[in-house]
């Protein structure tokens, strides 16, 4: 359950990291563009969202023992 959740976290951090990414590319200023804050953004965003998708996919649902399924 640990991995998961784990997977979890990073998925929404991955998401906020492109939905901030997309939001500074959006509003920007005039003509200028930040490019490393919006490189930065979405590169970072696009790893964390990939690496928690796959631990979330990769990992199995396992019950201890003392655990119930409800």
């Amino acid at each position: 359950m640990e991995k998961r959740a784990i997977g979890m976290i990073l998925t929404i951090l991955g998401v906020v990291a492109l939905i901030f990414g997309a939001f500074t590319f959006i509003n920007h200023t005039g003509n200028v563009y930040n490019i490393k804050v919006i490189a930065t953004c979405g590169i970072l965003g696009l790893i964390f969202f990939l690496s928690g998708i796959g631990l979330v996919r990769s990992t199995k649902d396992t019950l201890k023992n003392d655990e119930h399924v409800s």
